[in-house]
């Protein structure tokens, strides 16, 4: 029988996304292992998860230096050895650092995975912090952050965090050569000695894992126990909220960045305010991309976000204009906020919404690989499984009436920071 490819197929509603098994082990020393075995290809994603991140820093960007330094020597394996070592079997080792924590990540084939383990071990038990490397990487990023603050975005971005949290805040405070500057070997080798231990790791293991977790114990299994470390109560700023305009360079477009303190996925207007801002600005058929690009033309690109931390978030609006619409952008970013704040969404668009986020829930769980970087946001942010359902749940459940409600709690303009960079 001939297919008629002019008719296109049957366009069916997510009743059911089915969150993958994760089963936890633990090893000798106590670390929890969340394991994804699933997937069909012989490759191994391990993810280390150490509370080596700001919250837990002595001295301000020690966590970040400290990460970065991990695969350059150690005792037993020089930089060049390890590197030497992974490349030898065609593994990659990552080492990408977050607000929250610090995190080792190794991707392999699975008949490699305890052939490179040695070198994963060296990385994170007894890394020296060559001063020599250290000094590059404080040039470098100093050398780097001067680049980096000719954006307009950047600057936009910088300032708006540290106004809503504060400049001393963990998720507030902002880089400066003084800072790179004042970082010493001392400190980066506190700092691995109190948050790279047993009791402040997680481990989360995926791909086609079965029969791994004895060779991970064989090597991470005596990793020192070290002490739990508490996390701290984190005071934001108290100012009020104010407009900024702030002239940084010649550059022909304006950085605009509107936003507030939020809150995390704990709080129990989350999921409702993920769909909202989501209508208001998440994806390309949004309220804000609909008016300001598709219909008058102010720029490119313009988007809402929640940036939920283990410990706090915030929500923002992004966007950069022509200068000479920087104002007329403001007005219309203010006029979509009232309107949601004062009319019921459609039944049609939110329709809309709730497919879109929930055919992105779909790809999340899509491969070991994603499943884990799911796990991963939940485990750092010390939320149960059972959080990818009731997130399922809220999105198909929330109200056009709802959906007002929230706008009205969370989007007063008066309580919102407003930062131009021209």
């Amino acid at each position: 029988m001939m297919i008629d490819r002019s008719v296109p197929p049957p366009i069916q509603a997510l009743d059911n996304i089915p969150f993958p098994t994760v089963h936890t082990h633990y090893l000798d020393n106590g670390i929890p292992v969340y394991e994804v075995d699933s997937g069909t290809q012989d490759a191994i994603k391990l993810e280390l998860i150490f509370d080596g991140g700001r919250i837990q820093e002595k001295k301000k960007l020690v966590g970040k230096a400290t990460n970065s330094q991990l695969k350059e020597g150690g005792i037993n394996l020089t930089a060049a050895e390890i590197a030497e070592a992974l490349d030898f079997y065609g593994c990659i080792i990552n080492l990408p650092f977050n607000l929250d924590t610090s995190n080792v990540a190794l991707f392999c084939l699975r008949k490699h995975f305890r052939k490179v383990l040695p070198s994963l071990e060296e990385i994170i038990k007894r890394p020296i912090f060559p001063e020599n490397e250290i000094k590059s990487y404080i040039s470098r990023n100093i050398k780097k952050l001067e680049v980096e603050l000719a954006k307009n975005d950047v600057v936009a971005y910088r300032t708006i965090t540290e106004k809503i949290f504060g400049s001393d805040h963990p998720y507030g405070y902002n880089s400066n050569p003084a800072l790179y500057g004042a970082l010493t070997r001392e400190d980066l080798i506190q700092h691995h000695e109190r948050t790279y231990t047993a009791q402040n790791t997680r481990i989360i293991i995926s791909g086609r894992t079965e029969g791994l977790i004895t060779d991970l114990n064989d090597f991470l299994g005596n990793l020192q126990p070290g002490e739990q470390l508490e996390h701290p109560l984190l005071a934001s700023a108290t100012l009020a909220p104010s407009s900024l305009k702030i002239s940084n360079t010649k550059n022909v477009q304006t950085a605009i960045r509107i936003g507030k303190r939020l809150f995390n996925r704990h709080h129990p207007d989350f999921i409702g305010c993920y769909v909202l801002v989501n209508i208001l600005g998440g994806y390309f058929g949004s309220r804000l991309m609909t008016n300001i690009r598709e219909e008058k033309g102010y720029t490119y690109n313009i988007y809402a976000t929640i940036d939920a931390m283990a410990h706090d978030g915030c929500l923002y609006i992004a966007t950069e204009v022509g200068n000479e619409f920087a104002e007329n952008t403001l007005t219309e970013i203010r006029k979509e906020i009232n309107l949601l704040q004062t009319e019921l969404v459609t039944k049609e668009e939110l329709a809309t919404v709730k497919s879109y986020l929930l055919g992105n829930l779909l790809t999340m769980v899509d491969g070991p690989f994603n499943t884990s970087e799911i796990v991963k946001s939940m485990v750092i942010d010390d939320l149960p499984f059972s959080f990818f359902e009731n997130l399922i749940r809220g999105i198909k459940e929330v109200s056009a009436e709802e959906i007002r409600e929230l706008a009205q709690k969370h989007l007063d303009w008066a309580t919102m920071w407003k930062v131009i960079v021209e």
